[in-house]
């Protein structure tokens, strides 16, 4: 889904379920940290917003995007989280290595969302150029952050079923 012309932040929290119960874990690049974190405060402050308690949110840090795999392996691991958030930021350079980041984080989360049974939400922007990121981690285009919540909240309630 492109979200060109759509603010990612809207939501109507009366039509989802409530995060009171349930623990997340989110794990953070620090690698252009300057939108990773912007997209970590909107993931938290949703969680709060739906119901979720500061104390079931626990968040790591991790050096880059392609270490996000192992982290959110080590909390899935563990079977306390009934969702993980994985949170990176990866810009175009020169050279092939954005492509085989890409692809290689994206191929880790969707192996450990068959493995576990505990969901990993994929909140990873893949831009072009840093205006991109920011437009996409609170800028024009709301915060993806958001929407990885409000994924995490309708996959914790799954497991629920």
């Amino acid at each position: 889904m492109s979200t060109k012309d759509k603010n990612l932040s809207h939501f109507d929290k009366h039509n989802l379920p409530d995060a009171g119960t349930f623990r997340f874990g989110i794990v953070v690049s620090q690698w252009n940290s300057h939108i990773t974190h912007n997209l970590l405060k909107g993931a938290v402050d949703t969680l709060l917003e739906l119901g979720a308690r500061p104390d079931r949110i626990n968040c790591f840090d991790v050096p880059g995007s392609f270490e996000l795999i192992h982290g959110a392996n080590q909390l899935c691991k563990g079977e306390i989280f009934n969702a993980v958030i994985v949170i990176g930021s990866v810009i175009r350079g020169e050279t092939a290595h954005f492509d085989y980041i890409c692809q290689g984080v994206t191929e880790g989360i969707k192996d450990l969302n068959i493995k576990y049974n505990t969901p990993v939400i994929f909140c990873v922007l893949t831009d072009d150029n840093e205006q991109q990121a920011l437009d996409r981690s609170g800028g024009k285009y709301g915060n993806k952050g958001v929407e990885a919540a409000v994924a995490a909240v309708q996959m914790a309630n799954f497991g629920n079923h």
